[in-house]
């Protein structure tokens, strides 16, 4: 580190000198005025901070060698915010005004762009220790910033598809995954509320003090959270991508058709590839599951947006063809802002038709793609709903509405050729498809728990139910307080109804 030198801030105060080599913006080479760039050594080193500097600073921007009262962006690489807080009160370095603490990827994208991009979540150094502890020692922290209090209810927190941890959630979803082959529940549950709880983070976890009051992180969470920080990769994940049990119910269930039992029955025979499954002349397959073999490559390939929205197009083609007033919603994660999917789910409903219409409506479609060639595969199960039962208690319920689990058709021209990553000489793609139609009061509902993501729905019905003494389902809310159904012509209503702030689709993927 250089020797000290005397700083403007304070006569009485003295702290490192960043760089003495480097010459601070010149009036007429600053373009935002109203902007001032602090880099932060630590972690990053000289000879990248001098180079962010200089480039920094051929864009316009106002980059200050050392730290002052002007300063209104500290940018820090491989740093929590309580690490830029912390370096602060070990220099002695006070700063009355309150700065951005900002990830580098911000000015990385400030200077590619040319000018000041907007921060968002992704950018922001979140502190989440509580620095105005008078009695701890060294001088006052004058950067208070806010400890960020993290819901332990999916409901509650906003998560986009942008992942900052994703280094962490992929072990966690697959030791999750894990659990509920061999039916877990607890573990599952723990390993996929972790999960939830870091895709929402607008920081890195790169510590475990980043950890700290952070819900659904128990020891055995932070266990391997500490051993992916320091080696790179946890050692019960990799025991299990090379479980043989593991492996195997992950290439079976990839069929469609086949769940946990089937995946069982089939690894307790000794099967460990599905071209011997399917060579066994003794095993017995339902027409779902000769479905899934036969359209399999397809299946397994991820529907581009593209692709379903092609869908979309001709599944509103087919339903307003026999009720002209219907609505179909796109749900699921094509309704979240996600790019690729497995299947495409739409949910139908129709202001002006009669129960009949309703419970005929998908039959009729399925009549309709089987004369023009478009259905390879279908099973309409019919309506079971009551209009007077309680809602569902089970926090996984399927609802009660008809439905229909289908393999469709997608001829190639439907396509924008250009979004399409379909096989030279194809002419279609087998899409699987859910189809469901609910009763037009019961949309509100229906389109919330249609949406997902699985975890948001889940915290969503336990938040109901521990916070609000309710009980939500995809059919109804009901007020066990008050002993009523509470209605609710929109996903806003419902959250109104339990005193939640109105999350967006695209902020549900937790």
């Amino acid at each position: 580190m250089d020797p000290p030198q005397t700083s403007h801030l304070s006569p009485r105060k003295k702290r490192p000198r960043q760089t003495g080599a480097l010459m601070a913006s010149s009036p007429q080479d600053i373009k935002f005025q109203d902007l001032v760039v602090f880099i932060l050594e630590k972690k990053m080193g000289t000879t990248r901070r001098t180079f962010l500097m200089e480039l920094a600073r051929r864009k316009g921007f106002r980059v200050e060698n050392e730290l002052s009262d002007s300063v209104t962006h500290i940018v820090a690489e491989n740093n929590s915010g309580s690490d830029v807080l912390e370096w602060l009160q070990v220099q002695k370095i006070q700063v009355s005004s309150q700065p951005e603490l900002l990830d580098v990827s911000w000015l990385i994208e400030c200077i590619g762009a040319g000018k000041p991009v907007e921060m968002t979540g992704k950018h922001q150094l979140v502190v989440r220790r509580d620095y105005s502890d008078s009695t701890s020692p060294g001088p006052p922290k004058t950067l208070p910033t806010a400890v960020q209090k993290i819901s332990q209810y999916a409901c509650q927190r906003r998560t986009t598809l942008n992942n900052c941890n994703q280094i962490f959630t992929d072990a966690f979803d697959i030791l999750a995954e894990n659990c509920e082959f061999r039916e877990n529940e607890d573990s599952c549950v723990t390993f996929m509320r972790a999960a939830s709880v870091l895709k929402s983070l607008p920081f890195t976890i790169i510590s475990m003090k980043d950890t700290e009051g952070i819900p659904c992180l128990g020891s055995k969470v932070k266990c391997i959270i500490e051993e992916i920080i320091e080696d790179g990769e946890s050692s019960e994940v990799k025991a299990v991508l090379n479980d043989e049990r593991y492996q195997s119910f992950k290439l079976f269930t990839s069929v469609f058709g086949v769940g946990l039992k089937t995946s069982e029955k089939w690894f307790r025979m000794g099967f460990r590839t599905l071209s011997k499954v399917r060579s066994d002349e003794s095993l017995k397959f339902t027409r779902m599951q000769r479905a899934g073999f036969l359209y399999y490559e397809d299946l397994v390939s991820c529907v581009t947006r593209a692709e379903a929205e092609a869908v979309s197009v001709l599944v509103k083609e087919a339903v307003r063809a026999f009720l002209p007033d219907a609505f179909v919603t796109m749900t699921g994660g094509f309704r979240r802002g996600k790019k690729m999917g497995h299947d495409v789910d739409f949910l139908i409903t129709s202001p002006g038709s009669t129960e009949d219409e309703e419970q005929q409506l998908l039959q009729k479609v399925m009549n309709l793609w089987e004369k023009k060639g478009l259905l390879l595969y279908y099973d309409l199960v019919e309506s079971t709903f009551e209009k007077l039962r309680l809602p569902s208690r089970k926090v996984d319920a399927l609802d009660h509405f008809q439905k229909c689990f289908l393999i469709f058709k997608l001829p190639l021209q439907r396509v924008d050729s250009h979004q399409s990553s379909w096989q030279e000489g194809k002419t279609w793609k087998a899409i699987r498809v859910d189809l469901v139609m609910c009763p037009y009061e019961r949309r509100a509902f229906a389109l919330l728990g249609w949406t997902g993501s699985r975890q948001f729905e889940r915290d969503l019905r336990r938040y109901a139910t521990h916070e609000r003494k309710m009980i939500l389902d995809n059919h109804a809310l009901y007020d066990k307080t008050k002993r009523i159904f509470l209605k609710a012509e929109s996903e806003e209503e419902i959250f109104a109804h339990l005193g939640l702030d109105y999350i967006e689709p695209w902020e549900r993927n937790a």
